[in-house]
């Protein structure tokens, strides 16, 4: 795939603001996501910095799956290894691996007061900025409006319409010729993505949060059963059984081939669909996530941050590396080249940026008021707690338990997990 970047390098005056790492010789490394256009937006940028600092940067190679970053992060924590110098960090993290990132501060003069206040705070640890946010995400529905057309059918509002409209548009792809045409494809793996996608589910359908902001679990309710019965329903209906081993990729790659009316993903998946080697180029279009019945879209918070790990051997230079990579010029660059959605609210309303991303301007309230895992009030516990919820979500989705039954479980399992508390 061919992408048309923006030079950064001749970005006006940006690079005066850079220049703490001058002193060549040094080799950075940093980890990238795997996501889509990730490795390639990051490799570019990279490359900027290097040329004009002449120092180097070699690129770590991590997993796919958010989960298992995670995992390899802390083997590398736990070893004090200097095999990195920059880390990606989802949203979820800083209180999780507050212990082994240095505070940014000393290097970011003040440039934090220009992105998201929210997100700022979430990576800031016991007064420590702990992170600089890089892109921030939330979920979205995409959808083949082509077909929308052809069947005579308006975008969904709630679940219940998505469920009709993908029903009528998959029946009516297979009788045409299509025979594994899907109605809906989503993340259904037992991982972080499915923590997000159940999230949704759970708060827009009035079931609330896995715990709430003052550490009460609240996931033991009939709405919150109610909303995994009704994804559970999907499963084998309008989606492939195949879903309960899909990521953010494996979704994308049936949709973008022309195989699904209706995906949820994050906003990267646009640029994607809108690619010249892309089968519906043209035909896709972007929305909130549909309202559970009686309930309000929900889309949750996602994102990622740059960090740099206290065993670093050049700290100074990897902060540097940081504060450029998510400089104003550079974020304004991956939007309207790969569809990751600024960390700045000035760019919302840049022109350049808005042509090539429509729908950032009509959902920036999603963007804004996404909702949040419940990561800061459960601190170093949170990854037990995610792993909990999206195991008993994998369980319903499977058949092996009912909504009723499943949340009844986790609200036991995490009594166990909070014991004296978070």
């Amino acid at each position: 795939m061919k992408f048309k970047l923006v030079p950064l390098l001749a970005a006006v005056g940006l690079m005066g603001s850079f220049g703490a790492a001058h002193a060549a010789g040094v080799t950075l490394t940093i980890s990238c996501g795997t996501v889509g256009q990730d490795y390639e937006w990051c490799k570019r940028a990279t490359g900027d910095w290097a040329k004009k600092t002449g120092n180097q940067v070699k690129h770590l190679s991590v997993p796919a799956s958010t989960t298992d970053i995670l995992g390899l992060y802390r083997r590398m924590f736990a070893a004090k290894s200097s095999d990195v110098d920059v880390v990606v960090v989802d949203v979820v993290w800083p209180g999780i691996i507050k212990d082994h990132l240095i505070d940014l501060k000393p290097y970011s003069k003040g440039i934090e007061s220009q992105h998201f206040p929210a997100i700022v705070k979430n990576n800031t640890v016991d007064g420590k900025l702990l992170a600089m946010p890089w892109f921030t995400d939330a979920g979205l529905l995409f959808y083949r409006k082509d077909l929308l057309d052809k069947y005579k059918l308006s975008p969904p509002k709630t679940w219940a319409e998505l469920e009709a409209a993908a029903t009528t548009i998959q029946a009516g792809e297979r009788k045409a010729g299509v025979s594994d045409f899907q109605g809906f494809v989503f993340q259904g793996k037992a991982y972080e993505g499915l923590t997000c996608d159940a999230v949704e589910w759970v708060a827009s359908n009035g079931g609330g949060t896995i715990v709430d902001s003052k550490g009460d679990i609240t996931i033991n309710n009939p709405k919150a059963a109610a909303a995994l019965d009704m994804a559970a329903k999907w499963v084998g209906k309008i989606t492939p059984p195949g879903v309960l081993n899909y990521a953010e990729e494996d979704a994308r790659g049936v949709f973008q081939t022309g195989k699904a009316a209706f995906m949820r993903n994050w906003p990267y998946a646009w640029s994607l669909a809108q690619g010249n080697d892309s089968v519906i180029k043209g035909k896709v279009a972007v929305s909130a996530l549909p309202a559970g019945e009686g309930g309000k879209a929900a889309a949750a918070l996602g994102g990622w941050q740059l960090a740099v790990p206290k065993y670093s051997k050049h700290p100074a230079e990897a902060a540097d590396l940081v504060m450029y990579l998510t400089s104003e010029a550079v974020q304004k660059d991956r939007a309207i080249g790969g569809s990751y959605n600024p960390t700045y609210p000035s760019l919302y309303k840049d022109k350049d940026v808005l042509a090539a991303n429509p729908f950032f301007g009509s959902l920036y309230d999603v963007f804004i008021n996404a909702t949040p895992r419940p990561s800061t009030v459960t601190g170093l516990k949170y990854n037990e707690v995610s792993q909990a919820f999206w195991q008993a979500t994998h369980n319903v989705l499977e058949g092996k338990q009912s909504g009723a039954d499943s949340v009844k479980a986790l609200e036991a399992r995490l009594k166990q997990i909070k014991r004296q508390g978070w």
